[in-house]
């Protein structure tokens, strides 16, 4: 597994055989139709095809639920809020779009290498040498903030369970400054980890 930007899961099922620029389109694809879809059944069908590919590609349960998991309650909080903007079947949508979203970025994750996401997206941004960037700075940029942002709610989760389990859920305080004294400290280890790759300057 790379610890630096990704969860990736060993194996050799069709979908860790594609190469990493066919699963992103796929990616963006898939997350079009998401949107188009307008009734509670067709994201039912949507979420069928969604456990099937996680089933094709055999990362297992754990792994599945670990990609959904950080934003079980943001999907919770999002129903809600629907909910109170629009009926029970628009709610529905809304919530199912967000949350098979998160989890097809998540099977990418899972069965893709960094190291070739990395490399499909230097190729995707080479344009920018013409106005003097670095693509392969870019694209590790823009993969390490795609991955920060699950690697976030997970420790927004973990800080919420303790902060349960002392009683103090509802101080905002218990809940914000230990959230952001994790994510320094993630930041301090990504930083090293980047450092003693040579990526420092």
């Amino acid at each position: 597994m790379n610890t630096l930007t990704g969860a990736y899961v060993p194996g050799a099922s069709a979908l860790h055989r594609l190469p990493a620029g066919a699963k992103l389109a796929g990616l963006a694809v898939c997350c079009t139709v998401l949107v188009l879809l307008r009734s509670p059944a067709a994201l039912a069908g949507a979420a069928a095809v969604v456990a099937a590919l996680y089933a094709l590609s055999g990362v297992g349960a754990a792994a599945a639920w670990a990609q959904v998991r950080p934003v079980r309650w943001f999907a919770v909080v999002l129903f809600g809020m629907q909910l109170l903007v629009a009926d029970l079947p628009g709610a529905v949508v809304v919530t199912a779009r967000i949350v098979l979203a998160v989890a097809l970025a998540g099977l990418v994750t899972l069965t893709t290498r960094s190291a070739a996401v990395l490399a499909c997206l230097e190729r995707a941004l080479s344009p920018a040498r013409l106005v003097g960037l670095d693509p392969f700075r870019l694209s590790l940029l823009l993969s390490l903030t795609l991955r920060s942002v699950p690697v976030v709610a997970a420790l927004a989760t973990r800080v919420r369970e303790a902060a349960r389990a002392r009683g103090a859920e509802r101080s905002a305080r218990a809940f914000a400054v230990p959230l952001v004294v994790a994510a320094l400290r993630h930041a301090d280890a990504l930083g090293e980890a980047l450092a003693a790759r040579g990526l420092d300057d």
